[in-house]
């Protein structure tokens, strides 16, 4: 996961995995601002903010729910708060608690549709972007499991 930076839009956005939990449940990105990064205005591109929050939290679920189920990124959207200068971070978490209940929910219905929200920070920890995600999951046997018979 964490060369996942060498992948040409991250090493190109300056975006980094700082830390990985051990049970893979949460994940710390970062981004510097350098000259590659910044707009005309002298702060982070909105792209790029977003772009540090994309992949990871499907990439957590597929890691936990690969097996018997499809994980993908169905929506998000991005409030800027104010202008990101210098290093920001954010944190993507779940739990293992959740990630059962996410199972739970593939049973009992064709897919399941869950919503996460986090917030970048700068080095103050100052919220300077919000971003909200939602995920499509469900079984890869579903269509087998809810066809009428």
């Amino acid at each position: 996961m964490k060369l996942i930076r060498f992948w040409p839009p991250y090493l190109g956005a300056g975006i980094y995995v700082k830390s990985i939990n051990k049970i893979f449940t949460e994940v710390e990105v970062r981004m510097k601002q350098r000259f590659f990064n910044t707009n005309y205005v002298g702060t982070h591109f909105g792209g790029s903010l977003y772009s540090m929050c994309d992949p990871f939290l499907m990439f957590i679920l597929l890691h936990h729910l690969k097996d018997e189920h499809i994980v993908w990124d169905k929506g998000a959207s991005i409030d800027y708060v104010i202008p990101a200068k210098g290093e920001v971070r954010v944190v993507f978490k779940t739990s293992l608690d959740e990630i059962e209940t996410i199972k739970k929910e593939c049973l009992r219905s064709f897919s399941f549709e869950p919503k996460y929200a986090v917030e970048i920070l700068d080095e103050e920890n100052k919220v300077v972007a919000r971003v909200n995600k939602t995920l499509y999951i469900r079984r890869k046997d579903a269509k087998k499991l809810f066809s009428k018979k």
